[in-house]
């Protein structure tokens, strides 16, 4: 359900979706199309020698990093409104993880709000329960806080992301909950397919494709979900604002303006910007001051080796994040106050864990 900031907002998006851009969604198409047409450029450029494996494997990595943003947005309902068309758009395995239907399934849970960052309820929850931590080895301690950090994210955010999904996959079926299973086979069929292809009519080892470009591609996509959520009392406190810069903005489809996008999840990506924009001072009080203005280098900055917060959910204890040295900047309420810069507070310092 969209949540508005006032009535006046609620005109304005309503006549965003009154304009040419937005009856068309031509952006989208024409995502669809690059991203699905790049994909294939690389891989015949290869095959024709055109570019060599080495070359093709940093393109190949963001093109599938790009993808699995396509995917995103498909399930919300662009570029059409038909589910089943947009799942069959979104289902080609590019970066082959994921089947597309467990993924969309997945991500509108996560969408209910008052549930977001709870282990077991949030199902994107960077989270785990206090007895969960307690039960742990000395070695899972340490791959939960490593993927709060930027660097350890990129390493072992791939692997324990695609073990926690297979494990409760197993669990599922070992309960007799089969209503996956079909999806599971065919994504498997296809998957298996396309490796063959790629291997023995395009010249790229099914392997490497698996561990040297789609491996990747996971880690690069992961990034934005680094800080995207903390816990606290407050839903909204919970959902982050990152003023990225252009190629990661377009990387991720604008859905570093999270907010925004949790607030009005119909909003097509292209779209995202400019909402924030008008009312930036408005969101930046509605999430706490949660706003990396520094996009996700000021992220690499801060966070590279420290984690951004406890792994452990508090539940309602209320208690700090680690701080940041003030290496994040603030937030401020400039339009709010009249033009009047009002006292900032920068937003690790000021986050309280508490859901």
């Amino acid at each position: 359900m969209a949540a508005y900031l006032d009535k006046t907002q609620t005109k304005e998006v309503a006549a965003l979706s009154r304009t040419f851009i937005e009856r068309t969604e031509w952006p989208t198409w024409l995502l669809i199309a690059s991203i699905h047409g790049g994909w294939l450029g690389v891989v015949f450029a290869v095959h024709a020698g055109r570019l060599s494996l080495l070359a093709a494997t940093p393109l190949l990595i963001v093109l599938c990093a790009w993808h699995m943003s396509l995917q995103h947005e498909l399930l919300h309902g662009h570029p059409t409104r038909s589910v089943r068309f947009n799942q069959l758009l979104g289902s080609v395995p590019l970066s082959i993880w994921y089947p597309y239907r467990i993924y969309r399934d997945s991500h509108l849970t996560h969408h209910r709000d008052a549930r977001l960052t709870a282990p077991g309820l949030d199902p994107e929850s960077n989270y785990v329960l206090d007895e969960q931590w307690r039960a742990a080895s000395p070695l899972q301690r340490g791959l939960w806080r490593a993927r709060k950090t930027f660097i350890g994210r990129l390493v072992v955010g791939p692997p324990l992301s695609i073990i926690t999904m297979l494990k409760g996959t197993f669990d599922d079926w070992r309960r007799g909950d089969l209503r996956y299973a079909r999806v599971w086979a065919m994504h498997a069929v296809v998957v298996f397919a396309l490796l063959v292809w790629l291997q023995r009519f395009e010249g790229i080892a099914w392997w490497y494709y698996l561990l040297v470009v789609t491996w990747p591609a996971l880690s690069l996509a992961m990034v934005r979900s680094l800080y995207e959520h903390r816990a606290d009392r407050n839903p909204k406190h919970r959902i982050a604002i990152n003023e990225a810069g252009w190629a990661m903005r377009l990387l991720y489809l604008n859905n570093n303006y999270h907010l925004v996008h949790h607030d009005l999840p119909h909003l097509p990506w292209y779209h995202l910007p400019r909402v924030y924009r008008v009312r930036r001072n408005a969101y930046a009080a509605r999430n706490g001051a949660f706003v990396i203005h520094g996009g996700y280098w000021e992220l690499l900055k801060c966070y590279a080796w420290r984690e951004t917060d406890i792994s452990v959910h508090p539940g309602f204890a209320g208690l700090p994040t680690a701080p940041c040295d003030g290496q994040l900047p603030t937030a401020e309420n400039d339009a709010v106050s009249g033009g009047r810069r009002a006292e900032s507070a920068n937003p690790v310092e000021r986050d309280r864990l508490a859901v």
